[in-house]
């Protein structure tokens, strides 16, 4: 019962911080808000998570890693893989290294092996709390793509880092040999099981669905059901589940991309999931300040580690930790930005300085970072406790709040008025591809027509019928071909035309809801009515 009431309390406090969020007139992210939420549910009231690290781990990860798999556009990935690349898997190792020195240099009295634990948890990013930053500023598109990219990658490496180095502190052994070989086996292994198990259960979806036919409830819980699956069949192999979980959502967008699925299914697919990233993201920024008050009161046993006395100085170790990270991949960034400069033959440019600072900024920590850090041990393997483990939990804690912070400010005054490198424009792309689906639409409303009116008396109806639909067809192609005032002046015209359509679909809705309230309809007529209003406004308003 507890349980449960706890699960309920987090849930609530997902929609007060959104909704806490929305009304403060400064852009403050929202997982600053669910954090400070949290804390403030920590200290106020007699409820306590006690988080275990591999079911944390297993509950929120895979469906947030699948689900950026999933949705990350691939062409435009493709695009940079090379930075991408460079950033997820150089940059992380780099940063492992770096800071994992720097901290074992900072605080002696952290075992080296738990140093680079710590640096490993860190080195991911988190491109949602990024998002939620530039929503009044937002991040040009393709800054985003590589950042997105970046994301899923960099998850997998910085945590299969922080196992080799959770083994070598709890073995007292490193050997880079086994470390290597380990790597290979935990990567592809994990890679090949997200592939494999995703495109087995969509085979097998498809099948059944052509037979029997579809049914979105099931199609959706199957959807839910790949992550996990991957993540836990890919563990028990000892390969890396969070790698076969962002495989599986790659494997599933082209999966997808046969186009099988019915309308109605991947409408209340993305609305489920819609709710499942916000719900889960939202429940572990609140659990980190929910942890907050608990980690501050052991601060002072902690702080005792380190050889010194005033709690002042793990504010002083998360802010150096921060200004490693932020000088580490400042530089990184840059050298990774000349490279891209040098293969595509302007070795002569330099990287503008505020789009290097502005990728250095947004490498903000979060989710992933707390996931991690709470899966170190509690206890070595002769049974005494793991060393540092508070230490490094608060230090980790401290980086994701002051890297939002950082970037809180620094992001808006950095990419306000940013000039970026021209990208390609999708305008005529998606011109061209609402042609040629109108011209499909029109060859196959004369095929019906043909073949439903072909020796009826009533021919003449189905003639009208398909004239009117095909005359929709032909201004679509008209206005999409159209150039200079003539083309302009269509759109205008189809931009007006939207905005009627969408003040008269919303005047039906009122006076449906009008209706129902004075019980002059039924209910599931009004309910079968308002749907199809809600899913023309979503077309319209799209």
């Amino acid at each position: 019962m507890e349980t449960i009431t706890i699960a309920l309390c987090l849930l609530v406090a997902v929609v007060v911080s959104g909704a806490i969020s929305r009304s403060l007139p400064a852009p403050i992210p929202l997982p600053l808000v669910q954090i400070t939420l949290g804390a403030m549910i920590g200290m106020a009231a007699d409820l306590r998570v006690a988080l275990e690290p591999d079911i944390f781990f297993l509950l929120f990860l895979p469906p947030l890693l699948f689900l950026d798999g999933w949705r990350i556009p691939a062409d435009e990935l493709m695009k940079d893989r090379a930075t991408v690349l460079e950033l997820a898997l150089g940059l992380v190792v780099f940063t492992v290294v770096g800071v994992g020195f720097f901290i074992d240099w900072m605080i002696p009295a952290m075992p080296l092996a738990v140093c680079f634990a710590l640096a490993a948890v860190v080195s991911p990013t988190d491109p949602i709390a990024v998002s939620a930053i530039a929503q009044r500023v937002p991040i040009p598109r393709r800054m985003m793509h590589v950042l997105e990219g970046e994301s899923l990658l960099n998850d997998a490496s910085g945590l299969v880092c922080l196992r080799f180095a959770t083994a070598a502190a709890l073995t007292g052994t490193f050997s880079l040999y086994d470390a290597t070989l380990t790597f290979l086996w935990v990567a592809i292994g994990g890679l090949s099981v997200g592939v494999l198990l995703t495109w087995g259960v969509t085979r097998i979806k498809d099948w059944i669905t052509r037979r029997i036919g579809e049914e979105s409830g099931s199609q959706i819980l199957v959807s839910l059901l790949i992550p996990f699956a991957s993540y836990l069949a890919a563990e028990h192999l000892h390969c890396s589940g969070i790698l076969a979980a962002v495989a599986a959502g790659v494997t599933m967008s082209f999966a997808e991309g046969k186009g099988t699925a019915l309308a109605a299914t991947r409408i209340r697919r993305n609305t489920v999931w819609d709710v499942i990233q916000i719900t889960a993201n939202g429940i572990i920024f609140v659990l980190l300040g929910e942890q907050l008050p608990g980690i501050v009161a052991r601060s002072a046993e902690t702080v005792k580690l380190t050889g010194h006395e005033s709690a002042w100085w793990l504010v002083v170790y998360v802010l150096a930790i921060n200004a490693a990270l932020a000088a580490l991949r400042f530089i990184w960034v840059w050298v990774s930005l000349r490279l891209t400069m040098f293969r595509a033959g302007r070795s002569s440019h330099s990287p503008n300085w505020r789009i290097v600072a502005a990728m250095s900024f947004a490498g903000v920590r979060g989710a992933i970072t707390l996931a991690g850090v709470l899966t170190l041990p509690f206890a070595m393997g002769d049974g005494s406790p793991f060393p540092a483990r508070d230490l490094a939990i608060f230090l980790a804690a401290g980086v994701i709040i002051v890297s939002l912070i950082a970037a809180s400010i620094a992001l808006p005054l950095l990419l306000n008025n940013l000039q970026m490198p021209a990208e390609p424009a999708h305008d005529r792309e998606e011109d061209i591809a609402r042609i040629h689906a109108a011209e499909a639409a029109i060859a196959e409303i004369e095929r019906v027509q043909h073949k439903l009116a072909e020796g009826r008396k009533d021919a003449d109806l189905y003639v009208a019928a398909a004239s009117q639909i095909m005359e929709l067809y032909r201004h679509r192609i008209e206005s999409r071909n159209s150039e200079g005032e003539a083309g302009n002046a269509l759109r205008q015209s189809e931009r007006i035309e939207r905005e009627m359509w969408l003040a008269a679909i919303r005047a039906e809705r009122r006076e449906l809801f009008r209706k129902l309230r004075r019980r002059e309809l039924g209910s599931g007529t009004a309910r079968k009515l308002i749907r199809e209003l809600d899913l023309l406004e979503t077309r319209y308003a799209d």
